[in-house]
């Protein structure tokens, strides 16, 4: 849009004043509360809960691509006994090729005064598992990556929906008006891609800020975010100027939505050279907190989560890596490498949180967007699996040291106390203060919601 007393365009504007944020379309995720503006406008502040909650935030360590229940939380000692059988019909996924049932090359062992069997892939997590609710029981709809991605971050198998993030920071606001409400560390894109964190039809001030965690440089990890040319002074004076032009354009067309989102994301975009960089900067942590979490780009996501729910940052999302990593159709004992590169890093993040106090109201929430076959895939890998899978959950009101749930006695299917994942989203909905039916968004004529027309609160998993 061009203005008749400006020789420029608003987007030439943009590009050559300010602080450089010449993407809007950033700024628009970014968006933030203006000073200039009154509360009621800001989309971002804080809003009250439905409920008293139990969390205020939530830390997502997503391991795309699917790790195996069998290998991982759920022991199978009947895969021993019946290792190089073909599954019975009953229990095999239908229209999936057959393989023979393969045992866990894993060894599992009772951990914490709970006595839950951990893996001898995730050593450092079995000293937390007092703290942690595994879920045997969980199921989805499909067998493949791209629907179950798409359900266990929005809801629905379809790329049509508001992820859960973006839920969640239009239900409740962000307690931070200077850093994004909804963050997602991953190390390049996974499969589907930046769906998995789109806000989709809700306002975009609400979609999830992708990060590229391989390398965390405050200085570079956000890009445009520091003028080279301008001192701070000039650019406060050029963004007070931008403002009230905007200000007057918003006036002559009433309630804007999106132009008010914009008008907000300038402000708060300003605000971000100070405290985002900072936030990002890990080496302001001490030696022995960088220690404890260990090296890598997971372990730098998670100790960076940390600092960024600390800093009241509405829900962090950590990808395990780019593509599906955990997507071991070749050999299963890839999922030793894996759980090498993460374990400590799991432990460190619910040991740290623990101790700054933060663990009883920060949800965190492990696992893929399936499971994997008991039986083998070609020789030592093994298939996707929907029909029964683990997760775990920690803090935020969840009641630590139990298992939920179970599958069958081979690890095909869940037949105890069964968990969808519109009963998973239900209940973190429920943990963070919100009742899942009454969290909605009128589009295209009706009300949606990120569960749809499904999903109950699983009562079991609460403390």
């Amino acid at each position: 849009m061009t203005h008749n007393f400006l020789p420029l365009s608003r987007r030439e504007m943009l590009q050559t004043m300010g602080i450089g944020f010449g993407s809007l379309g950033l700024a628009a995720v970014l968006a933030g509360e203006a000073s200039a503006a009154p509360a009621e406008s800001n989309p971002l502040a804080p809003k009250a809960t439905q409920f008293p909650a139990k969390a205020k935030r939530i830390i997502h360590l997503f391991m795309n691509g699917g790790p195996s229940q069998v290998d991982t939380f759920d022991p199978k000692p009947a895969l021993e006994k019946f290792a190089g059988q073909v599954p019975p019909e009953s229990l095999f996924p239908r229209g999936r090729s057959k393989g023979k049932l393969m045992p866990s090359p894993f060894k599992f062992a009772k951990a914490g005064q709970s006595g839950i069997e951990v893996s001898e892939l995730y050593p450092h997590t079995a000293k937390c598992i007092d703290d942690i609710c595994v879920i045997r029981s969980m199921h989805t709809n499909l067998p493949n990556h791209e629907p179950s991605l798409l359900m266990m971050n929005s809801g629905e198998g379809q790329p049509t929906r508001p992820s859960m993030g973006s839920w969640l920071s239009y239900g409740l606001g962000s307690e931070n008006q200077n850093l994004p409400g909804y963050v997602v560390l991953c190390p390049g894109s996974p499969v589907v891609g930046p769906q998995l964190w789109s806000n989709s039809f809700l306002p975009g001030i609400y979609q999830g800020t992708h990060i590229n965690n391989s390398n965390i440089d405050p200085k570079t990890i956000i890009l445009d975010i520091n003028n080279k040319y301008v001192s701070q002074p000039v650019q406060r004076r050029q963004m007070d100027l931008l403002q009230q032009l905007n200000r007057k354009h918003l006036a002559a067309r009433g309630e804007d939505a999106q132009l008010e989102g914009r008008i907000a994301s300038l402000e708060m975009a300003f605000r971000m050279q100070f405290e985002a960089q900072e936030a990002f900067d890990l080496q302001k942590e001490t030696q022995a907190t960088r220690d404890l979490y260990g090296g890598g780009q997971f372990a730098s996501g998670c100790l960076l989560a940390r600092r960024l729910v600390e800093r009241g940052v509405r829900m962090v999302q950590i990808y395990y890596g780019a593509g599906q990593p955990w997507d071991d159709h070749g050999d299963i004992a890839n999922h030793k490498n894996h759980a090498q590169q993460s374990d400590q890093a799991i432990a460190a993040l619910l040991t740290d949180l623990k101790s700054r106090g933060l663990l009883e109201d920060t949800l965190i929430l492990w696992g893929g967007e399936f499971g994997r076959t008991p039986s083998s895939e070609g020789a030592k890998g093994r298939d996707h699996n929907n029909l029964g899978f683990s997760m775990w959950m920690a803090g935020g009101g969840i009641k630590g040291g139990q298992t939920y749930g179970a599958t069958d006695e081979l690890g095909f299917a869940a037949v105890d106390q069964r968990m969808h994942v519109h009963d998973l989203h239900a209940t973190i909905l429920h943990l963070m203060g919100i009742n899942h039916e009454k969290l909605t968004y009128r589009y295209s004529g009706r009300d949606f919601r990120l569960t749809d027309v499904h999903g109950h609160v699983v009562e079991g998993l609460l403390a």
